[in-house]
């Protein structure tokens, strides 16, 4: 499952939160109630506390100090959303949760005076559920996500070639990622990235840019890897690496 993050509602009206850049993913957020979110929907193993009041979804209790929160979970996405949230008041245990039932019974009333076809049971939260907008957000979040992943995969690959020679690879969701580093003695350290399949050229910079010790700007196309020559769906580039850089990512361990 991945982890919790909060709606642009809960974030701005409830938990009192200015909306960060994209590069800062919402299920990051230095908050109580969604760290607890987190290591609470971050166990499969563990139990969630359904809050009973509301009928027309499932919805989960999230407590630590005095915050109180509501948790739905996408199933199709298999992502945990902090929909509601606020503060245990002094000498009550329940206020959060009772006030959320009010809300959630009115809010029900209110779609049966306008619809024609009305709403069974006690309650509606559809209000509540994300929108658009933080799929949307979401949707953006999936650059920064996708620059960290490949940030740490390829200085993984880079340390494992270093350490024996050999291209070493992983793949991602639409294409294969390899990395050579050759590097002897007295000599420069060479280093060789190949993508197998279709990516776009600014990902294929930002792959670039991710290998460690290496000038952005000082990759050139290669039409054959030491060992062979590429097949038709590959494509590679090949540097220089700065020894001392590459000393200290073997340190790294």
């Amino acid at each position: 499952m991945q982890p919790a993050r909060p709606t642009l509602r809960t974030l701005r009206e409830d938990l009192k939160s200015a909306l960060p850049s994209a590069r800062k993913p919402l299920d990051e957020l230095d908050h109580p109630l969604l760290q607890k979110a987190r290591e609470l929907f971050g166990d499969e193993k563990r139990g969630h506390e359904r809050i009973r009041a509301v009928d027309d979804e499932i919805l989960f209790k999230v407590k630590v100090q005095r915050w109180r929160g509501a948790v739905w979970t996408d199933q199709d996405l298999d992502l945990p959303w902090l929909v509601a949230a606020g503060q245990r008041e002094d000498g009550s245990s329940d206020d959060f949760y009772a006030a959320l039932e009010t809300d959630a019974q009115a809010a029900r009333a209110r779609y049966n005076a306008g619809h024609r076809q009305t709403l069974a049971g006690r309650t509606y939260v559809g209000h509540l559920l994300p929108t658009k907008d933080d799929h949307d957000r979401y949707q953006l979040e999936a650059g920064t996500r996708l620059v960290r992943r490949l940030a740490s995969a390829i200085r993984q690959l880079t340390r494992g070639s270093l350490h024996d020679g050999h291209e070493h690879a992983t793949d991602f969701a639409t294409f294969r990622l390899g990395v050579l580093v050759r590097a002897e003695d007295g000599h420069e350290t060479y280093v060789a990235v190949r993508i197998t399949g279709s990516v776009p050229d600014d990902l294929t910079a930002v792959v670039l840019r991710c290998v460690p010790g290496c000038e952005p700007t000082a990759w050139y196309p290669e039409y054959a890897l030491p060992s062979r020559s590429l097949l038709p769906a590959e494509q590679a580039w090949s540097t220089l690496m700065d020894p001392k850089a590459a000393a200290e990512l073997l340190d790294e361990e």
